[in-house]
C-alpha cells in the first residue's frame, strides 16, 4: 500500500512535470513566433513559403504590384492562391472571368503565372474602374463608408496594362448590369471581389450554370472582418447548391463546381 505522504510526493512530482512541460511549450511557441516565415496581409505563420522564391511567381507578383492595385500593401499569399486557382482552371474547358478588377493586379498576375496568353481562352474583366457604385450598397454597407472614395478612375490604365493580350475583354460598368456582356457559355475560373453583397451574389448566380465541372470560384473578401453581408449571402448561395465554401487563412474563400 502506498502511504498518503508518498501519494502527495507523487502528485507534486506530476504537477511539477506538467508545469515544466507547459513552460517548455510556451517557450517553444515563443521561439516559433520569433521566427515567422510570413507576416503580412492579416496572416502570420511559421510554415514553409517556398512560392515566395519561385521565379515564375515573383515575375507574376511583381507585374501585379506594378499596377498599383494594392498600393503599399503586400499580399503575396493571396496572389499565390489566385495563381494556383488559375493554373488549375487553365487546364479546363472554359474562359476566365474577374468581377472586381480595380487596376488589374490580380488578373495580370494570374495571366502571367498560368501562361494564359498561350491559350485561346478569353479573360473577361468587369469593373466600374472608378470604385463602388453607392446605389448597389446596402444601408449598413453604405453607412460604414469603408470603400467610398477609395478608388481612382483607372480605365485607361487598365486598357494599357492589358493591351498586348488579345484574349482580354475589358467590360466597364456595374455588376449586375454588365453581366450579359460576358458572352461565353463556359467558365473555368471566376474571381469575385466587389466589396459588397448584392453584385457578388448576382455574379455567382449568373455564372454558376456556366461553370464547368471542376471550375473554380475565388472569393477575395469571404473571411475578412467587416464583410459579413457578403459572407452570409455567399453561404446561403452555396447551401442552396449543396456545396461548401472553403475558408482560407488568407481571408479568401474557395469553391469548386462539382
Amino acid at each position: 500500500m502506498i502511504s498518503p505522504m508518498s501519494k502527495l510526493r507523487g502528485m507534486r512530482r506530476r504537477c511539477s512535470n506538467a508545469i515544466e512541460c507547459l513552460v517548455r511549450g510556451r517557450q517553444l511557441e515563443k521561439v516559433n513566433i520569433g521566427h515567422l516565415t510570413y507576416n503580412q496581409d492579416g496572416l502570420a505563420c511559421v510554415h514553409k513559403c517556398d512560392f515566395l522564391h519561385d521565379p515564375r511567381f515573383q515575375e507574376a507578383y511583381s507585374a501585379g504590384k506594378a499596377t498599383q492595385s494594392w498600393k503599399e500593401s503586400s499580399i503575396h499569399w493571396r496572389v499565390q492562391v489566385a495563381c494556383w486557382a488559375a493554373s488549375h482552371a487553365i487546364k479546363l474547358e472554359g474562359d476566365f472571368v474577374e468581377c472586381g478588377v480595380n487596376r488589374g493586379g490580380l488578373a495580370i498576375a494570374t495571366i502571367l503565372f498560368s501562361d494564359f496568353a498561350s491559350t485561346e481562352k478569353c479573360y473577361y474583366l468587369l469593373d466600374t474602374y472608378k470604385g463602388l457604385a453607392e446605389t448597389h450598397l446596402s444601408a449598413p454597407e453604405r453607412s460604414s463608408g469603408r470603400y467610398l472614395n477609395l478608388y481612382d478612375e483607372c480605365l485607361d490604365d487598365v486598357r494599357s496594362t492589358f493591351a498586348k493580350f488579345s484574349g482580354v475583354r475589358i467590360i466597364p460598368g456595374t455588376v449586375p448590369e454588365t453581366l450579359a456582356q460576358v458572352t461565353t457559355e463556359k467558365v473555368a475560373y471566376l474571381s469575385i471581389d466587389m466589396n459588397c453583397a448584392m453584385p457578388e451574389l448576382a455574379a455567382i448566380e449568373f455564372f454558376w450554370p456556366k461553370l464547368v465541372a471542376g471550375g473554380i470560384v475565388l472569393l477575395d473578401d469571404y473571411g475578412w472582418q467587416g464583410h459579413d453581408e457578403q459572407k452570409e449571402a455567399l453561404d446561403r448561395f452555396a447551401k442552396s447548391k449543396n456545396v461548401l465554401i472553403l475558408s482560407l487563412p488568407t481571408g479568401q474563400g474557395l469553391l469548386l463546381k462539382p
